[in-house]
């Protein structure tokens, strides 16, 4: 894998990044660009040219693919990767991120599509082209309307299982290529593994031998010459393998499939449709597009982030990715989102900024109009050979085992996602995780600990602790609450003041160090505001040390701080349990052998304890 710093504002001079920040802050926000423009210099434009430059060949083949699969001619394909890339890299936040047509994305167009149109007609194409418009519009709306947080609610044990799954996705598609297989579309990883087991004797050995020579010279170039862009270098040793097994190895001429010839020429301009009609048949694909392309570019965005080291925003990729399309629909393009593919390839290739991408998009531009009738010279089996290297570098074997190792609940959501990946859709893969992280979440907000807590007589001060073999006071119960207190956790803390009371019925005082509250809605208020009322009746009291301003706040707005009393209300534990000591019963204190305070001295019966 390429290493990326993880921090390169540092490498930078410091007067170019001070005129970056010098920038007044609405000309940041209508050219984001302008954040890390400071980072450009001749090293990172290198190593982003030569990125760019293998995603430009690399998108070649892919392109024509996607388009077949979305039902679009084939040269929609390489321009949905033209604009789209460049709009989306310069407007959105993430670093490695590439945009352009995908698989997911092709199949999810086609059967929005294919009920209104027959594909690859002018009428489907136009659909296309609306289409594409209609979900860029979403996307900015949502941008603008900050949902960009959606992603904070996608974990990272989410990500980490999403991109190995997505990963071995990647390299299943490949492996017809790569040993010269005919296999039937749409087959599922077992299915793939299935079909390969039971053909191993139709594997062609000259097309499987272009893809071995080129996933060897890869990793040797990788290994041993490191300056060297490895997967170029790939591609051009697995494209002589080729032609040497054409002409000199056996072969029968063209036996050995390749890329073919594509169509050059720029993106023409192109006109979506915006009567109403159109746009109301449109409208649920639009919406369910959207949400799709934006959680798969957002979870690849953020899964590049985290490995380098960056802070990704939300909402300004949602924009990015929005304008994408916008202007990909007035440039020949359909729907574009982040590709997994591509954006793996621009990372492990060594892009440093977001000009990779502008370069693979204006260079594949370049590709098409001079070299695309040499990717008939390019074998299938070669591509594949390459997205095996990109699928293996996605899977980060480091934080999997982390994550194995360090929690078993984020352990279940890593294998959710990753399987869900692989045997569901990729939409709701991610939608899996993400609803397995929250009802984790949710189980373990709602489960606040009340924590017992009693003065050490083995310190100086006599700090509390929780320490199940030190007696309590027979009157007084000190608790900490670990945890805010909403109507999803009030059952629960209930249900611990109840265990209280039949542990312990004498103990009618409860104290509660608040500090661990940091919210609190009105089913909470409700419950501390009853458990005063039932305490006072039965001749105790509840009582809360060092609340917080806004918890309190929510208290007095409610009038619950009436209900529990503002004298039961303290600011540190000394305070409290100075005046609730005075409350206790005397004749219980007069008898009682535990005096675990300091403040017991003053209470009847501490001459005769002392004494004793």
């Amino acid at each position: 894998m390429s290493s990326i710093p993880a921090r390169t504002e540092a490498l930078q001079p410091q007067s170019t990044a001070d005129s970056a920040r010098a920038c007044p802050l609405w000309l940041i926000r209508i050219l984001p660009f302008l954040r890390w423009w400071h980072r450009v210099n001749p090293q990172t434009l290198r190593a982003d040219f030569i990125a760019g430059l293998t995603g430009a060949i690399v998108v070649l083949p892919q392109g024509v693919a996607f388009a077949s699969i979305a039902g679009m001619p084939p040269e929609y394909g390489l321009y949905a990767g033209i604009v789209p890339a460049i709009v989306a890299a310069l407007w959105g936040s993430s670093w490695h991120l590439v945009s352009g047509p995908t698989t997911a994305a092709s199949i999810v167009v086609f059967s929005s599509l294919s009920v209104f149109a027959e594909p690859a007609t002018a009428e489907y194409v136009s659909l296309a082209l609306t289409l594409t418009l209609m979900v860029g519009a979403l996307q900015i709306t949502m941008g603008v309307a900050r949902l960009g947080t959606l992603i904070n609610y996608i974990s990272h044990s989410v990500v980490v299982g999403f991109t190995a799954g997505a990963a071995l996705l990647i390299a299943s598609k490949q492996i017809k290529h790569f040993f010269g297989l005919e296999m039937p579309r749409g087959l599922h990883l077992h299915e793939t593994l299935h079909h390969l087991v039971l053909h191993l004797q139709d594997i062609d050995p000259y097309v499987a031998g272009v893809g071995v020579i080129t996933l060897l010279s890869g990793l040797v170039v990788k290994q041993r010459w490191p300056r060297i862009p490895y997967m170029i270098a790939a591609m051009v040793i697995g494209s002589l393998a080729g032609v040497a097994f054409s002409r000199w190895g056996g072969a029968v001429l063209g036996q050995i499939p390749t890329v073919g010839a594509l169509p050059a020429g720029l993106p023409p301009l192109s006109a979506p449709r915006f009567d109403l009609a159109t746009l109301k048949d449109l409208a649920p694909a639009a919406l369910a597009v959207t949400l799709f392309a934006l959680t798969e570019a957002v979870s690849i965005a953020r899964s590049l982030a985290a490995r380098a080291h960056q802070r990704l925003d939300g909402n300004q990729e949602f924009i990015g990715q929005g304008l994408s399309n916008i202007a990909g629909s007035f440039f020949s393009g359909y729907v574009a989102t982040g590709s997994f593919n591509r954006s793996g390839l621009n990372f492990q290739a060594g892009a440093r900024t977001p000009l990779a991408a502008v370069f693979a998009g204006g260079l594949l531009a370049g590709v098409i109009v001079l070299v695309a009738p040499l990717a008939a010279y390019l074998p299938n089996a070669a591509m594949a050979a390459i997205l095996f290297l990109v699928a293996w570098g996605l899977i980060d074997f480091h934080h999997i085992r982390q994550i194995i190792r360090t929690s078993r609940q984020e352990t279940a959501v890593l294998a959710v996602t990753f399987f869900s990946t692989l045997l569901l859709e990729l939409e709701f893969a991610i939608l899996a995780g993400v609803l397995l992280s929250l009802a984790l979440y949710i189980n373990r907000t709602s489960r606040p600990r009340l924590v017992p807590r009693v003065p050490n007589p083995d310190t100086p001060r006599r700090d509390f602790v929780s320490d199940d073999s030190l007696p309590e006071c027979p009157q007084l119960k000190l608790a900490r609450l670990d945890g805010s207190l909403f109507f999803g956790a009030v059952n629960h803390v209930a249900d611990s003041l109840a265990r209280f009371t039949d542990e312990s019925p004498r103990q009618r005082h409860v104290a509660i160090s608040a500090t661990g509250i940091n919210f609190i809605d009105m089913a909470g208020a409700e419950l501390l505001a009853q458990e005063a009322r039932q305490r006072r009746e039965a001749g105790g009291g509840l009582y809360l040390i060092r609340l917080k301003p806004e918890v309190r706040s929510v208290l007095e707005r409610g009038g619950y701080l009436d209900e529990i009393g503002k004298e039961n209300i303290f600011p540190g534990k000394t305070v409290a349990i100075n005046t609730v000591v005075d409350r206790l019963d005397p004749d219980v204190c007069r008898n009682c052998s535990r005096r675990i305070f300091r403040e017991c001295s003053a209470q009847p019966g501490a001459d005769a304890h002392n004494q004793e």
